[in-house]
Formats: structure tokens, C-alpha cells, sequence
């Protein structure tokens, strides 16, 4: 299994050059609720910050964050909690 984890953080870094990312698996929070699997990697927060979201509203940043993700997030990421902020 790919570290889905690191996968994001390479994939958010790439699209943004965050000033600030941390990308934390909290899959076993959720173990035994819908969308959980065995091993984790399905249960994500990103708190980030980078300048291009300077001039982006809450939704626009998170719509951006959601573009860059799209794959994982129609496949393995079953949900994604973020904090993004301008920096």
C-alpha cells in the first residue's frame, strides 16, 4: 500500500509551496464508521498555509486543495479535514 500521507504532502508541496504543511493520517479516529479501512490512510487533516492563497476566499482555497487531489479523494481518501491560511 502507497503512503497516502506522504503522496499528499508531495502533491500539495508541489502545487503550492507552503510556507507551513502538515499532513496528519487520523483514519483510526474514525475505525469501525463508514469509509474506515483496515491499515488507515482513508482519514486525512491538512493544515497548510502558502501565498497563493492570498487573494482566495475559505471556499476557493479548499476548492483548489480538492482540484489538486481529485484523484485520491474519487478513490482512496474517503474524508479530508483542512486549515488553510494565506502565508
Amino acid at each position: 500500500m502507497r503512503d497516502m500521507r506522504q503522496l499528499i504532502a508531495n502533491k500539495l508541496t508541489k502545487a503550492f509551496s507552503p510556507t507551513r504543511l502538515d499532513v496528519v493520517d487520523e483514519s483510526a479516529q474514525h475505525a469501525g464508521h463508514a469509509g474506515a479501512r483496515e491499515g488507515g490512510q482513508s482519514h486525512f487533516f491538512v493544515d497548510i498555509a502558502a501565498p497563493v492563497f492570498t487573494d482566495m476566499n475559505r471556499v476557493e482555497r479548499q476548492r483548489a486543495i480538492n482540484a489538486v487531489l481529485a484523484d485520491e479523494l474519487t478513490g482512496d481518501i474517503h474524508a479530508l479535514r483542512m486549515k488553510v491560511d494565506a502565508g
